[in-house]
């Protein structure tokens, strides 16, 4: 059981590393398409827009922020990869399916005990409830013994 939940609490961590990792995607597409200025790609397609320099970055710093941002999208893939290769290999089906199979039984097994427990507990309560009957019929006489 506490392996299972070591497990659970990997997969629990996959999920917040993916999370994390569309977050970085996220913020470097939105800094991507905010602070790049519009650059010519073709002699044939004119420019037609442009922004105002204080909307952009420089050049430089834009080709540093565009590479720290690229490093840590390959951090948190390698993270995310590590993860990854720590989950345990799947049991096989047919595994599953025996244990499934001997928990199934496990179950049956304690269901048949808990019935058998109620009718004792109903049997008791059968007993006990002649014998204080018995006991207040004869409340002035002897008592007799119900078994």
């Amino acid at each position: 059981m506490l392996q299972e939940l070591s497990h659970m609490d990997r997969i629990t961590q996959l999920q917040d590393e993916i999370q994390r990792l569309l977050t970085i995607m996220s913020s470097t597409i939105a800094y991507l398409t905010a602070r790049s200025t519009f650059l010519q790609v073709s002699e044939r397609i004119p420019i037609t827009k442009t922004r105002n320099p204080d909307k952009y970055d420089p050049p430089e710093l834009f080709e540093a922020n565009m590479n720290e941002l690229v490093q840590d999208l390959i951090v948190k893939a390698k993270q995310i990869e590590y993860l990854i290769q720590s989950l345990p290999v799947p049991e096989p089906e047919q595994q599953q399916a025996n244990r499934l199979q001997a928990l199934e039984q496990q179950t049956q097994d304690a269901n048949e005990e808990y019935i058998q427990a109620v009718d004792r507990a109903k049997n008791l309560h059968r007993k006990i409830s002649e014998f204080l009957r018995t006991m207040l019929d004869n409340a002035d006489g002897p008592v007799e013994s119900v078994r």
